[in-house]
């Protein structure tokens, strides 16, 4: 699987692009803020119909436009396919897949499958459990379709019982219906439970061997899953917390409040660990998921690197990029003396400069 190219239109800080890349390595550096993210930012949007930023679509449109443009065109199995995404300020994207519009997101699923590593991604460890629940829901929803229907879904009945749980306070007449929303929350949340234990029992049986070959074989890592409820008290469990949301006027239980245990030699690093163990614990499981993702698919992801490199040392530098192999890798970067000092193998440079492309 690989992008072989990209148009854009009003997109961000460009006018109009269109770039051709090639299946192996794809550099672009320049200095900071000249429009090099953004790149990588329209082929993850284009794949997963969402920014990796949490941008909302009005804020992508270039300045003083009303709608932006991407076309991509990908590789899978020898068979090219184009996606078109229609942004607009006021009104939901649209989006076609081979000209054919879809209604839905899950629709573009299986289409292109995408591992996105930015600086932040370092971080995801001494931050706070939405970190690493969106680490768990970015890589799960590419990875099953059911998932992502199942937590679009969970996300859509929180919502409304939240917003219930506000007019309740104002109206008590309304409290029968909440049992509507609960059963709803029950039913998408033991699935989204029972999801996220398979993905972490999968993912622990290829990090253990990469983080171990990362450390030196100093360390060993385990990711433990801390939901916020057991499945199987989710029923009884909302309902005793009914008093406490009514008083919150939020719902305080479920798979939304859900964290992630890394633990390193048996110690809990989101407390205890150094910034560099953190940092290679986060690293490692994000190694992980590339391996996992060409095991299930059969096929390699796309890779995307943030300016990832410059923020790690040379033997982790080196790690990273002799693990990528096969797979199509784009690489934002401030300069080329790494690659040069390294002999890393590239096989195509663009320089970025202001919102151009400069071969």
């Amino acid at each position: 699987m690989y992008v072989k190219s990209l148009e854009l239109k009003n997109f961000r800080n460009y006018d109009s692009l269109s770039i051709s890349f090639d299946q192996g390595t794809n550099i672009l550096y320049g200095d900071n803020a000249q429009g090099k993210t953004n790149i990588l930012e329209a082929i993850y949007l284009c794949g997963t119909t969402k920014s990796h930023r949490g941008s909302k679509d009005r804020e992508i449109i270039h300045f003083n436009k009303d709608e932006s443009h991407i076309r991509m065109f990908i590789s899978r199995d020898d068979v090219v396919h184009k996606i078109d995404m229609h942004l607009k300020k006021n009104k939901a994207k649209g989006i076609a897949i081979d000209g054919i519009p879809i209604r839905k997101a899950s629709e573009l699923f299986g289409t292109v499958n995408i591992v996105f590593f930015s600086p932040e991604d370092l971080n995801i460890i001494k931050n706070g459990p939405s970190e690493r629940r969106r680490f768990l829901d970015s890589e799960l929803s590419q990875l099953s379709r059911y998932y992502l229907i199942q937590l679009t879904n969970y996300n859509k009945v929180l919502a409304q019982r939240n917003k219930l749980l506000k007019e309740i306070r104002d109206s008590e007449s309304l409290s029968s219906t909440l049992d509507i929303w609960d059963e709803q929350m029950i039913t998408y949340g033991i699935s989204i439970i029972g999801e996220r234990i398979q993905f972490i029992h999968r993912l622990n049986e290829i990090l253990a061997d990469i983080h171990l070959k990362l450390t030196g074989g100093k360390e060993q890592i385990e990711l433990i899953y801390e939901p916020n409820v057991e499945a199987e008290a989710f029923k009884k469990q909302l309902k005793k917390s009914r008093e406490k949301d009514f008083q919150l006027r939020a719902s305080s239980l479920g798979p939304h409040r859900d964290d992630l245990c890394i633990k390193v030699n048996g110690i809990d690093i989101r407390k205890f660990g150094s910034q560099g163990q953190q940092r290679t614990a986060a690293l490692s499981m994000k190694l992980s998921e590339i391996y996992l993702v060409k095991k299930i698919i059969k096929d390699t992801p796309i890779l995307l690197l943030d300016d990832v490199l410059s923020e790690l040392d040379s033997s982790r530098q080196n790690y990273l990029l002799k693990s990528i192999g096969d797979i199509q890798t784009f690489i934002t970067c401030t300069g080329l003396d790494e690659f040069v000092e390294n002999q890393f193998h590239v096989n195509k440079v663009f320089q970025i400069v202001e919102g151009s492309i400069l071969f």
